[in-house]
């Protein structure tokens, strides 16, 4: 009986689709609501999705879209392509294109579809393979029509539903459905659905309607957080053969480390010997973790490998041991296992990386994350390590893996922790500079820039760069001095306080302005604020600051004799709910200017109507940072 259910639900899917296909409006551009054609690059006309799950070690996918693609940017919009390898099968792929009238101009059969290797060019082996229709349209707009059949041997990557998943683009049809022929128990969760037109037809049964495309605004969080989400998940799954179970992340995490870890981290004695008599004497275990840390980075390096149990299962530490190569998963686990050796506990952890801050949701367990990092747990505090990375200091994680929800994979089981937070305090850039003007408007100077957290992350790495490169680093961060020459430039990279240190000597011609007897110019040389956010006539969408810092610059002038003050502002001050800002200017004896700045942003959430405000305390700032002083022949 349940299978005659789902035959017949399939059948009238078909039917309802069927109708709706042969009117002109599913193939025509021409005929695409105009409310839908505003500022996007394409519409989704019409977008059928069916999962049939077949057993708890199966499922199939049935895909047909219709896309209208109004210019160049909405090419990639026809999401016509599948992924293979030996448990993913293609059972049927197949397009048609359609001219801006709806008169099919082609159709493109399996034999057609561009088969290529998606090894990335940072993989060294990846067993996937993709089919993807490759079409170079002669004139906009065109439609595309594409459908496929695939099966999958897996059932732990289960197809989520976002009807809507990109900005510029809109939806006039998307339907979803899930066909449980094998009874499996599913947990699901709906995110976002309210103000958008989606009606559930029956449990698992979707469908959305005349949404309209989301424009790019700034300061936009990631748009899985807005926009409408459908997540599902099987209660018992199997990852390739490998079952598990999934009720929550304590059942979610435990399979991770039975089934994923357990008999992967052993390595040689040899190599358990060496690293004892390097540690041997050094009773704190966080010392022993640094000095692990260091070994590891020294010994390995990082190449991309997507193979084994879906791409989740980490390569034997004793391999990574041999080959002194591996990917995230692999030198994690060998991290793992190198400080077991010293006595020092340690959790293989997952997460989502990236310079965007995206969390592992703690309320819903399924696959999730994109990479591995390495927890060491310290009393009250948990240190994480970017196994990856050959030059990062230990315990660094700022840009890439910080403040974030990851899940920490315990014998015991999964468990949902936060990444270090990195508050303003945590993130200061503090600016120092000596400078010496001279009657012509040209000036030499000596500059001082250290700093941490965050903002170390973003200046790290230019010690490693080429003197010309340094240069035209330097040329461009200061390109708001005219005449700039870089005399001379010495940078520290203190890793063990993780502290960024640039020294540099530098001089420009002709930085402040002659107006007869005057000069004037800008104090604020090294820190300018010069970017204005957009302004919208009305702001659509919710906005988010990631990352706090803080910004501290003091610079002292020296005055070229017989000249004087004419005209100084004393300062400015600004305190907002997004940040502060001040500023201050004082003569000092000796014929000196103090220009002393310190700059705040918070990181938050905040609504849309805080917009023209978060943009005007900006606004202010550009304004602030560009006060002038005037000198005058004494």
């Amino acid at each position: 009986m349940p299978r005659i259910k789902s035959i017949l639900s399939l059948f009238l899917l078909f039917i309802s689709f069927y109708s709706f296909s042969q009117t002109e409006d599913a193939y025509s551009a021409l005929l695409v609501p105009d409310e839908l054609k505003t500022k996007v690059n394409a519409v989704v006309r019409y977008e059928q999705k069916i999962v049939e799950i077949i057993s708890v070690e199966e499922i199939k996918v049935t895909k047909k879209r219709i896309t209208t693609v109004f210019n160049k940017y909405g090419n990639r919009h026809i999401n016509a392509g599948e992924g293979y390898d030996s448990h993913r099968e293609i059972k049927d792929i197949e397009a048609r294109i359609y001219d801006a009238s709806g008169e099919e101009i082609k159709k493109i059969k399996e034999r057609d579809f561009v088969d290529a290797s998606a090894v990335s060019q940072i993989s060294i082996y990846e067993d996937d393979r993709v089919k993807y229709l490759k079409y170079i349209p002669v004139k906009y707009p065109y439609t595309v029509e594409y459908t496929s059949e695939v099966k999958y041997k897996s059932t732990a990557f289960f197809p989520n539903w976002q009807p809507i998943d990109d900005f510029y683009l809109s939806v006039q049809h998307a339907e979803y459905k899930i066909v449980n022929t094998a009874g499996v128990d599913l947990k699901v969760k709906k995110e976002n659905f309210n103000n958008y037109n989606i009606e559930e037809v029956a449990e698992h049964h979707f469908k959305a309607n005349n949404i309209k495309g989301v424009k790019y605004e700034a300061y936009t969080p990631n748009l899985k957080s807005i926009l409408p989400n459908y997540k599902v998940a099987l209660k018992s799954f199997s990852m390739i053969g490998v079952e598990g179970v999934n009720n929550d992340w304590n059942d979610f995490g435990k399979w991770m480390y039975d089934r994923l870890l357990t008999g992967t981290d052993q390595i040689p004695e040899q190599r358990i010997t060496e690293v004892q008599n390097l540690t041997a004497g050094v009773t704190d275990k966080i010392e022993r973790a640094k000095m692990i840390y260091k070994y590891m980075q020294d010994k390995t390096r990082y190449i991309s490998i997507q193979v084994g149990i879906g791409g989740w299962k980490p390569m034997l530490a004793n391999d990574v041991d041999k080959l002194g190569y591996a990917d995230c998963k692999g030198l994690t686990n060998y991290t793992k296992a190198l400080l077991e050796a010293v006595d020092v506990p340690s959790y293989y952890t997952v997460v989502y990386g990236g310079n965007s801050i995206r969390n592992i949701d703690d309320e819903f367990s399924q696959i999730e994350g994109n990479h591995v990092i390495l927890c060491v747990p310290n009393e009250d505090e948990n240190i994480f390590l970017e196994c990856t990375s050959q030059t990062n200091p230990f315990g660094f994680t700022a840009g890439f893996t910080d403040d974030r929800d990851v899940l920490l994979v315990k014998p015991e089981g999964g468990e949902i922790v936060h990444t270090k937070v990195y508050e303003a305090d945590d993130s200061i850039q503090k600016t120092v500079a000596r400078i010496n003007l001279d009657d012509t408007g040209s000036f030499t100077a000596e500059v001082n820039i250290t700093t941490t957290g965050f903002q170390y992350n973003i200046h790290e790495g230019i010690e490693t760069e080429t003197e010309r490169d340094q240069q035209l680093h330097y040329k461009d961060y200061w390109d708001n001095i005219n005449g700039l020459t870089i005399n001379d430039i010495v940078i520290e990279n203190d890793k063990k306080n993780i502290i960024y240190k640039e020294d540099i000597k530098l001089s420009s011609t002709n930085y402040a302005s002659k107006s007869g007897v005057r000069l004037i110019f800008q104090p604020n040389m090294f820190n300018k604020v010069t970017n204005i956010p957009p302004r919208y006539s009305e702001r659509r969408l919710e906005f988010k600051i990631d990352r706090a810092f803080k910004d501290v610059d003091e610079f002292v002038i020296q005055i070229p004799e017989g000249l004087k003050i004419e005209a100084m502002t004393e300062g400015k001050e600004l305190n907002t709910k997004f940040g502060t800002y001040n500023f201050k200017l004082e003569a000092l004896e000796g014929n000196k200017i103090k220009y002393a700045r310190t700059y705040i942003l918070n990181k938050g959430n905040y609504e849309k109507e805080d917009y023209k405000a978060f943009r005007d305390f900006r606004k202010q700032i550009v304004k602030n940072d560009k006060t002038k002083v005037v000198l005058i022949k004494a």
